[in-house]
């Protein structure tokens, strides 16, 4: 009988436990989920989701996690990146926005603690989220004659690279749901946040966008050659329109126009011509150290130390139109900062992207969504947007839980 008692107390203990572990883990992940849209939230957010891990018994199920391709890569990238600490000596005194770079490290936790039970809950915090920044910044926009969401601190560039995720997601789900009213309003969603991003002044990324909606419509409908005709001269339409009615568009074509004129006059003070400038500079200082890199945390300092005698001092005054602290392209900042082991490291963390979506039967997404990232990095540093790496690693995690059978493969979309 005695034995009987204390089975029956070890087991309401674990029940006990058990269920304390796991409504603190879906707390911990809607905090996250809602915390990331302000930076001092998200600080917290970070420990509290690192925490739930720990305790949800996270060190053991590491070695599962390894399986999935993107942990492995998010896990070289960032090693290479400490790495190159060793190499380097940058001041205290710099930006360091190069720590953002491992933020990438929260997709393990996030991922770990995700299961088909927490998932709604999640995906409901997330769109909340995500809601209620749209509309933040629709007002913005409409209201205030404004860009960007200053409110929570997403810069215009960020706001456009958040749309541009959000365009994609909604015209990949649109084209493969069955349902028809949900594959229109998935759709319409789409336009509507691809006129809002024609709104916003950010070129690179707008450009990115197009090309990645692009590239959907053709892995999505190649096979159907009216389809594909009709989707594409759609889309062709809708975006030849925005781009008419947009007065931020004409007015950033135009700004193209007169940095180009600056440009051959010698005059690198503009957007376009620091721009230009800082790649140079860039790959300048790639080829003198091409397998290393200057060291983790170097390449602002680098500038800042070359710009007076480089190429006779044709960009010494840069710092008076806008201080330096990266150099607008992904490639270019991995490759200052830690040579060509940085680049591959890279490569093999959007590979790993990709691998990581493929296997879970989603291999148009990953194709898109790689894309979308690749081209983002050619005109500015995308993985260092504030928050923009945390949604698509929150996507990702989503999907990749969606795609996991509970009891069969009948829930999965294989794309």
């Amino acid at each position: 009988m005695r034995e009987n008692r204390i089975g029956l107390f070890s087991l309401e203990g674990r029940i006990y436990t058990n269920g304390w572990r796991d409504l603190f883990a879906r707390g911990a992940l809607i905090f996250f989920c809602m915390a990331l849209w302000q930076k001092w939230s998200l600080f917290y957010a970070f420990f509290v989701l690192a925490f739930a891990w720990i305790i949800d018994g996270g060190f053991q199920k590491f070695s599962g996690l390894m399986k999935e391709p993107l942990v492995l890569g998010i896990l070289i990238f960032c090693g290479v990146m400490a790495l190159g600490l060793f190499w380097g000596d940058y001041s205290d005194t710099a930006q360091n926005k190069w720590k953002k770079y491992f933020i990438l490290l929260t997709f393990i936790p996030f991922l770990s603690l995700l299961n088909k039970e927490r998932l709604p809950w999640v995906i409901a915090a997330f769109l909340t989220g995500c809601f209620g920044v749209l509309l933040t910044g629709i007002y913005q926009w409409a209201i205030l004659g404004g860009q960007g969401v200053p409110f929570f601190e997403l810069s215009y560039l960020a706001f456009s690279a958040m749309l541009g995720v959000g365009i994609i997601l909604m015209a990949f789900i649109g084209s493969t749901c069955r349902v028809r009213g949900v594959a229109i309003l998935c759709w319409s969603i789409a336009f509507l946040l691809l006129f809002l991003q024609f709104n916003q002044s950010a070129r690179g990324l707008l450009l990115a966008t197009v090309l990645a909606l692009l590239l959907l419509i053709f892995l999505r409908y190649r096979s159907q050659g009216k389809v594909f005709l009709g989707v594409l001269a759609l889309i062709m339409t809708a975006i030849l329109l925005f781009a008419m009615s947009s007065n931020v568009f004409q007015e950033r074509l135009e700004l193209v126009e007169r940095d180009l004129n600056s440009i051959l006059q010698g005059n690198y003070t503009t957007s376009l011509g620091y721009r230009l400038a800082i790649w140079d500079v860039g790959m300048h200082g790639i080829a003198e150290r091409p397998f290393l890199g200057h060291g983790t945390g170097m390449p602002e300092i680098y500038f800042e130390k070359t710009i007076p005698t480089y190429k006779n001092g044709i960009y010494k005054n840069l710092p008076e139109f806008q201080r330096t602290s990266h150099y607008h392209n992904d490639w270019i900042e991995i490759g200052m900062h830690v040579g060509g082991l940085g680049i591959f490291a890279l490569i093999f963390l959007l590979w790993s992207w990709f691998q990581t979506l493929k296997t879970h039967k989603l291999r148009v997404l990953g194709a898109v969504l790689i894309c979308y990232i690749f081209l983002a990095g050619l005109a500015d540093t995308f993985l260092l947007y504030n928050r923009i790496p945390i949604i698509l690693l929150i996507v990702t995690a989503i999907v990749i839980c969606w795609q996991r059978p509970i009891t069969g493969t009948h829930n999965q979309l294989k794309i």
